[in-house]
């Protein structure tokens, strides 16, 4: 399982590093180099919840061992492709075995182990998704210094092939649960779905296109339809009481905005170090381990600190306000000493979000009833891979769509974007670095927004009272 774990973070946090040279091999830039890694993310969103209620159905152990054999044939499809859409196709495969391995595999820990034992097995888990998501980027810089990018990838399937072996020495599990609420999952991939074309291909087809609006019509409508049909299912996917308790959406607007302001630098940094710095795929790795390595240290220094009885919300809002910091302060990003200059603020934004893996879900869990816990878990989970999946669409678009009010051409804006300068590498060097940091001020102003209604919610909440009284268990199952 925790292998399986390993492989999921890794491979959110490091295919980043590997864009510049897939776009370079199969001649792709802009949205369609961008699905690489927003295909990947959209569907492990999507499909989490569906995925982890197939598991109680079907059996857990089953689940994961198919996850797992998905996870690594979509890799290994990468790893061949010959194309750029063939690559985007494969990813999204991966995405949606990468969220059965997440779903299926803290199934079978949890129906495999009790009490202690079980609190250890989680916190191995969290632990395992940090290493994973810190060395993510600089382990995949090696391999495609290494063995190319193609290397990468099929090692990556050597290895999920041996996660599904592994898992075949598991115990089967499963539980006498309701049927899904197929209608409200279609609905809510539909409505994803949607949402991330318009953003994604926006920047080149422009948003006044036909197929745009009625990309972003058809997924709000959708989002709506999904609140309607959620009212009157008698199993909801997301129940309308979880969305009217603030302090539980206060904390869960916490984990969105940790990643708002982690996820775009974590993608789209590695290619402007790459083309303006001029650092290796390995050299660019070990960089963003400024802001990798805090989220495999403070997850549990933040439980320890809240289990020694430091008020949780302080807590949380320090790790906001480094966040928020960190953005504001990557406007200072440039091509003269690019990785001393942005050092501090990468802490910065690594630090709030390891303190937030740390501390959310338990306190989220605590100011919800025992029976919804589970729908609870999962709501926060697909939260953040829906976050991790809009902010790259929402990032990419602002890079390019910056770029192409800066250059004339939103084909030229691609290409840059994707580390690929041309005749003038000065002037679009300096539009590159304006686009960034006008991305940047938005992400901060958005994140700060946001920390301004996370506040609201958990300071203003009835249940404000509980704080810190999530038991170190459910603390531990994060951390």
């Amino acid at each position: 399982m925790l292998v399986g774990v390993f492989l999921v973070a890794m491979s959110i946090s490091g295919t980043a590093v590997a864009l510049p040279s897939i776009g370079h091999d199969l001649d792709a830039s802009g949205s369609a180099l961008n699905w690489i890694v927003a295909g990947y993310n959209l569907a492990f969103a999507a499909m989490t919840l569906v995925a982890g209620s197939t598991a109680d159905r079907v059996g857990r152990r089953r689940v994961f061992i198919v996850a797992a054999f998905v996870f690594a044939i979509g890799f290994l499809a990468t790893a061949l492709s010959p194309s750029i859409v063939i690559a985007d196709i494969a990813r999204i495969v991966s995405g949606g075995g990468g969220a059965g391995i997440m779903a299926a595999g803290g199934a079978i820990l949890a129906s495999s182990y009790n009490g202690a034992t079980r609190n250890r097995a989680f916190a191995l888990m969290g632990t395992m998704a940090g290493i994973g998501i810190a060395v993510g980027p600089t382990f995949s810089g090696l391999l495609i210094t290494a063995t190319g990018w193609r290397g990468s990838f099929a090692v990556f399937t050597v290895i999920g092939l041996l996660a599904a072996l592994g898992a075949t020495r598991t115990r089967e599990s499963r539980s006498e649960s309701g049927r899904a609420d197929s209608v409200g999952s279609i609905l809510f991939v539909g409505a994803l779905t949607c949402l991330m074309f318009a953003l994604l291909e926006a920047p080149s087809l422009g948003w006044t296109h036909r197929a745009v609006i009625a990309t972003l019509v058809i997924g709000l409508l959708a989002l709506v339809i999904f609140g309607i049909v959620q009212r009157h299912s008698s199993s909801p996917v997301l129940a309308p009481s979880l969305v009217a308790n603030r302090g539980f959406i206060g904390w869960s607007l916490a984990t969105l905005t940790t990643s708002i302001g982690f996820l775009g630098v974590l993608v789209f940094l590695p290619t402007y170090l790459q083309s303006a710095a001029g650092l290796t795929p390995a050299a660019a790795g070990v960089a963003m381990l400024l802001l990798t390595a805090p989220v495999l240290i403070m997850p549990m220094v933040a439980v320890t600190l809240v289990n020694k009885g430091v008020p949780a919300r302080a807590l949380i809002m320090m790790a906001l306000l480094l966040v928020v910091v960190g953005n504001f302060w990557l406007m200072a990003l440039g091509s003269e000493n690019t990785v001393a200059v942005v050092a501090a603020p990468l802490l910065m934004t690594g630090i709030g979000m390891g303190v937030s893996f740390g501390i959310t879900d338990g306190q989220a869990m605590s100011l919800v009833p025992a029976d919804s816990v589970g729908m609870a878990a999962g709501f926060l989970n697909t939260l953040r891979g829906a976050a991790e999946a809009l902010v790259i669409a929402a990032f990419s678009a602002s890079l390019i769509g910056l770029l192409a009010s800066k250059l004339g051409d939103r084909t030229h804006a691609a290409a840059v974007s994707a580390g690929r300068l041309g005749n003038n590498p000065a002037s679009e060097l300096d539009a590159f670095t304006w686009s960034w940091h006008m991305t940047q001020l938005g992400v901060g102003i958005l994140c700060l927004a946001l920390s301004v209604a996370v506040a609201a919610l958990i300071f203003g909440s009835k249940a404000n009272g509980a704080e810190g009284s999530a038991s170190t268990s459910l603390d531990l199952n994060h951390g």
